[in-house]
């Protein structure tokens, strides 16, 4: 198993288990980026440049779900919700978790 650091918000939630619903923890985006942004920013490794602290929520969110057409310059202002909704299935949003990282404080 390979080790690796990444540097998340303080006031990030923790990580939930593989499974349970996402809490905004950052992790999984930290590490790597999904298919989606594999394309969009032609990286593998994290973290993923959409990756965005909202102060408010006091957790992450996927910028290129909530804010797509910032990352996609090209997409009209009427194509943002279909970009979401594409987006959403692409990182399967609202599917629980599915990082399997062993995360230490």
């Amino acid at each position: 198993m390979r080790e690796q650091t990444i540097h998340l918000h303080t006031a990030a939630p923790a990580k939930p288990a593989e499974g349970q619903p996402c809490n905004g923890c950052g992790v999984c985006c930290a590490l790597e980026t999904c298919p989606a942004a594999r394309l969009r920013f032609l990286q593998i490794k994290g973290p993923c440049p959409a990756l965005e602290w909202t102060a408010t929520e006091q957790r992450y969110v996927c910028g290129l779900l909530t804010r797509p057409a910032h990352y996609l310059a090209w997409l009209p202002g009427r194509g943002e919700p279909l970009a979401r909704r594409l987006f959403a299935r692409w990182i399967s949003a609202g599917q629980g978790c599915d990082c399997n990282a062993d995360v230490q404080p």
